[in-house]
């Protein structure tokens, strides 16, 4: 079976899950950054942590695309899992309970940039500059910017859970 096209195909789609996920996650990024320069919406701490979760997503998918191991992939999709989970409850915080607060001071989100020193390292990428309520008045399509990544991070979530499930299927 495993010269058939369909044990390449399963062979092969963990990476390109891995792939697809890692392209995603820094396309996310890009488009924050695109939206912080090119329209002025200003990230607040949850924000900023989210931004680091999808790039710490994206080097775990490089990881999984890159060894082709069996257990470096199962290693790499749980992570994705793990990583995806504190994404989406970063995303329901922040929609929740951050975007209704005056001030994001001393909340998990700002606790760990400032441990971190993520804003001094490398401001560009991760600066905060709004309050949690300045940040839910921002939209896309009508939606705030936490609703889009939270849906990422499910999407994510849910692709783990595939790749969990089909090793251990095998």
């Amino acid at each position: 079976m495993r010269g058939t096209p369909q044990a390449s195909v399963f062979t092969r789609l963990p990476r390109g899950i891995f792939a697809l996920i890692g392209l995603v996650s820094v396309a996310a990024v890009g488009g924050a950054l695109l939206a912080q320069y090119g329209f002025d919406i200003k990230p607040c701490p949850w924000c900023v942590l989210q931004r680091l979760i999808f790039l710490v997503i994206a080097l775990v998918c490089l990881i999984g695309w890159l060894w082709r191991a069996r257990a470096s992939c199962t290693v790499s999709a749980l992570g994705v899992l793990v990583l995806s989970a504190c994404g989406v409850a970063a995303a329901v915080f922040q929609h929740v309970v951050a975007a209704n607060q005056e001030s994001c001071v001393l909340t998990l989100a700002d606790r760990i940039i400032t441990v971190l020193q993520l804003e001094t390292t490398f401001p560009t990428l991760f600066q905060v500059t709004a309050t949690c309520m300045e940040a839910a008045s921002y939209r896309l399509l009508g939606l705030p910017f936490e609703v889009w990544s939270g849906a990422l991070f499910v999407l994510f979530t849910l692709a783990a859970l595939l790749i969990l499930l089909r090793r251990a299927a095998r």
